[in-house]
């Protein structure tokens, strides 16, 4: 199988290159894509030997293409959007893993959808941002969705076989997304005022970038995943719960009519879901240690407070409304999460900004992705503008 790898140096991109080279025999990398990190970039393409390897910018094309004339290396290097969505669709790939964080990733895993490719998709805005058009290209394309995310990789084992979207012809009574919970989960309320980027990146049983980690500890993370469970299974968002597992061992269940419930148990590491994709059907060794139940001892349940996690109230209420919501409430986060992590904003405003851009943008549909990425910059602007404003009043 040939391969193209889109956030090749990010955490999911480095954990699909260890299960990939556990298998020379089985996968070959065709093209390796990394905005800016291009030390780490020009090590993997000495290992894998990829023909393209493409980055954000021309500066940085420039040093990469020395650094593998250095290693008389013949990979060709590209830069910008465009080539992204270039490797993705590219005649002699197989498959893409799509692992670029956030609304940048949204254009190349579009891309390889509509080239008909088997789309291992870690990029769950391309479903958060434009499910309807996103979805609509799988099916006109006859791509093949393979999710990634922990999550949804345990809902799609625990479906049953050849499940068409039809919840109620599958005998699905409800899809159970497990949380963590995060670093906060018990934390009292009174302190999450102060909490600082370094607390809320440091998650208790996944090791993630910081932007994902935030997440999780504000669970929006976890209301993304909601959003994109709606349009992986076509499940209605009132028949789609959260429960907080902070074990993170049950990856997620599928409870069924006859009042069975399916689960897909792991230790908490993404080449398990990463493995599975990359040779489903079949079953391939990820490196990934058996799951030991008798030290794990306990599973705990709990229900998600509301309360102190209110992006996910967020995400519910963005999925309900439908037309562009779901595209307002990402990139709104995006912009919170980036301020959060400069300092520029506290924890707990995450949620006022998110809903304070939900409130500013006008409702509208999303029919293709021009008017997607259109939803997506009149948020930006205008949770830009709210935190400038709210800046300024706080300013002496």
């Amino acid at each position: 199988m040939k391969l193209t790898i889109l956030g090749a140096t990010g955490s999911i991109g480095v954990s699909t290159l260890d299960v990939v080279a556990r298998h020379p025999d089985r996968f070959e990398v065709v093209a390796l894509t990394g905005h800016s990190q291009v030390d780490v970039l020009a090590a993997q393409c000495r290992q894998f030997r990829p023909a393209y390897a493409v980055v954000g910018r021309a500066a940085d094309a420039q040093k990469l293409a020395q650094l593998l004339a250095d290693a008389a290396l013949k990979t060709e290097v590209l830069y910008g959007p465009d080539a992204l969505a270039q490797v993705a669709s590219l005649p002699e790939v197989d498959a893409v893993m799509a692992a670029i964080v956030g609304a940048a990733g949204l254009p190349p895993t579009l891309a390889a959808a509509r080239a008909g490719k088997r789309v291992l998709l870690a990029n769950k805005e391309a479903l958060v941002m434009a499910g309807a058009v996103f979805m609509a290209e799988v099916r006109r394309a006859g791509a093949l969705l393979l999710p990634i995310d922990s999550e949804h990789n345990a809902i799609f084992q625990s479906m049953p076989h050849n499940y068409a979207g039809d919840m109620a012809r599958g005998g699905v009574r409800r899809i159970l997304l497990t949380a963590s919970g995060g670093p906060f989960r018990t934390t009292p309320l009174e302190v999450l005022t102060a909490v600082t980027p370094e607390q809320a990146v440091a998650h208790p049983n996944w090791s993630m970038g910081r932007k994902i980690s935030v997440d999780s500890a504000t669970m929006m993370n976890k209301g993304l995943e909601v959003i994109e469970a709606h349009w992986l299974f076509n499940a209605p968002v009132d028949r789609i719960d959260v429960v907080i597992h902070p074990q993170s061992v049950i990856h997620s269940l599928v409870a069924y009519e006859d009042g069975s419930v399916l689960a897909q148990l792991g230790n908490p590491d993404m080449r398990t879901p990463i493995a599975h994709a990359l040779a489903w059907p079949e079953r391939i060794d990820s490196g990934v240690a058996a799951l030991d139940l008798f030290a794990v001892a306990q599973l705990n349940f709990e229900r998600p407070d509301l309360v102190r996690f209110p992006c996910l109230d967020l995400a519910y209420r963005a999925l309900r409304a439908e037309g562009n919501a779901a595209a307002v409430l990402n990139a709104a986060n995006e912009v919170a999460v980036a301020a959060f992590l400069d300092c520029r904003l506290p924890f707990l405003g995450i949620a006022d900004l998110i809903a304070a851009t939900l409130d500013a943008v006008p409702q509208a549909d999303l029919p293709d992705l021009a008017a997607v990425l259109e939803a997506d910059r009149q948020a930006r602007a205008a949770a830009n503008a709210i935190l400038t404003r709210r800046s300024n009043r706080k300013s002496p």
